[in-house]
């Protein structure tokens, strides 16, 4: 029998699973809260009287501290410890989800999903360090990080269906107040349980070059998201523009100076590298619109309650995570090319053909039509990670994976942003809901045209 150092046989499986617990929840309550609020968006507009802007920003609030400073806080965490900063973002998360919980007001409950996301930015890359230090054995750790993965994607998945049910049994603020009593758990497992891990005190941490991309987003986002309510033309959008583009520069040219830049620069000079990224970013792009959209529209348009609209959206969901398990064992043998132009093309076809949803366009027809879309999307997603490895190599696996969730993460704030600023410009719904999935499917057929121009070569 496998046991942890230290532990004696008998008690080697509890101490095991609860040390798992103790940090996979971390992962799990943020990947949780980026899809949970679909069904709550309706709920927390009509109570808190919140335009759709506001509501926007309720979720790109969070996904734009939690995109652009993923790489610092793995910085972070090399540099004074990854436990310590664990903990640091798994209390702060608790705080900023009773914040969410009690806010008055959109404004205060937008300022606590920035700070949530920070909080999330803070503990996930210390969640899978923690996982492999606290698993040394290599079978049983690569049993573990398996799970780790199932759970963070079975909770994206559920997020809402978990969401309609808490927001119909116990209003929006459960959604919130139910990261108090699991995060507190964790943190008090991982303190006890969880060894740290050594620190680099050697590590530079370059905060500069991280505000200037924080700002630039920030700038891009709110030119997006403020830009139907304000008038394109009006001083704080052209300004946000302005912002948006000087610090996106000045980052730009900081990187290309630095001799230690936080993107692999010499990297994405590598098609074979830069191509999977940019995939990354268009998948989540389209994948987190439609979503945002979808679960506004089934309760605006069709009356679904938040329960129901979570439970019309599992199926769409689940084939995802179907669609994931189902490739990742074919794609040693088949390569990584067929499968990402074969799901990209799928996901581009069935949502140009949700671009004509209408009044007469029954449930079925439309779940079953997202269901291929997020089924092609779900073929495409380990051939691309499987494609971006391979070109990383192992000598960077780390930095490319942190900046390859770092560019989805992105793709994610940007694709709510736009499905945002799409719904805020047409009169009715149905008008807001065609140019989503068309604009959905644009970003996955060019997805599609980038990988035949210039994935040429079938790592296996």
């Amino acid at each position: 029998m496998t046991t942890l150092a230290g532990t004696e046989p008998s008690t080697a499986p509890d101490r095991g699973v609860l040390m798992f617990s103790a940090i996979a929840v971390g992962f799990v309550m943020a990947a949780l809260d980026a899809t949970v609020v679909n069904v709550a968006g309706a709920s927390i507009k009509d109570k808190l009287g919140l335009g759709l802007d506001h509501l926007t920003w309720v979720v790109d609030g969070y996904m734009l501290t939690f995109a652009s400073l993923l790489l610092l806080a793995g910085a972070l965490g090399t540099r004074f410890g990854a436990k310590r900063v664990y903990l640091i973002g798994m209390a702060l998360f608790v705080l900023s989800s009773l914040a969410c919980g009690l806010a008055p007001n959109g404004d205060v409950l937008v300022a606590a999903r920035v700070v949530q996301g920070v909080a999330s930015a803070l503990f996930l890359p210390g969640s899978l360090v923690l996982l492999v230090g606290a698993f040394p054995e290599p079978a049983r750790r690569a049993r573990v990080v398996s799970l780790w993965s199932a759970a963070g994607a079975g909770a994206s998945g559920l997020g809402p269906v978990i969401g309609g049910v808490l927001v119909d049994s116990f209003g929006w603020r459960s959604i919130f107040m139910i990261n108090i009593p699991i995060g507190v758990a964790g943190f008090v497992l991982t303190a006890k349980l969880i060894k740290p891990v050594r620190e680099d005190t050697s590590r530079k941490v370059k905060v500069l070059g991280h505000v200037f991309g924080v700002i630039a987003l920030a700038g891009l986002a709110y030119a997006l998201i403020e830009g139907p309510g304000k008038g394109w033309g009006s001083p704080q959008i052209l300004a946000a523009i302005v912002i948006a583009v000087v610090f996106g520069s000045a980052f730009v040219v900081r990187e290309r100076r630095a001799e230690d830049p936080i993107l692999p620069l010499r990297l994405f000079r590598q098609a074979a590298f830069a191509i999977p990224n940019a995939v990354g970013v268009l998948l989540n792009f389209g994948l987190y619109g439609v979503l945002f959209m979808i679960g506004l529209f089934l309760q605006q348009v069709h009356g679904a309650t938040p329960l129901q609209a979570g439970l019309q959206m599992l199926p769409m969901m689940i084939v995802f995570v179907v669609g994931n398990l189902a490739v990742a064992r074919f794609v040693p043998k088949i390569g990584t090319r067929l499968p990402m132009i074969t799901g990209l093309s799928v996901a581009g076809l069935a949502s140009a053909l949700m671009a004509m949803v209408s009044p007469s366009t029954p449930y079925w027809l439309l779940a079953l039509a997202m269901s291929i879309a997020n089924l092609g999307l779900g073929v495409t997603a380990p051939a691309m990670t499987a494609a971006l490895v391979e070109a990383a190599g192992p000598t960077n696996a780390s930095i490319a994976s942190a900046t390859f969730n770092a560019g989805r993460q992105v793709g994610t704030l940007l694709g709510v942003a736009v499905a945002g600023t799409i719904l805020a410009s047409f009169a009715d719904w149905y008008g807001g809901a065609r140019t989503t999935f068309l604009v959905a499917a644009v970003a996955y057929l060019v997805a599609v045209a980038l990988v035949l121009r210039f994935i040429r070569r079938v790592p296996r």
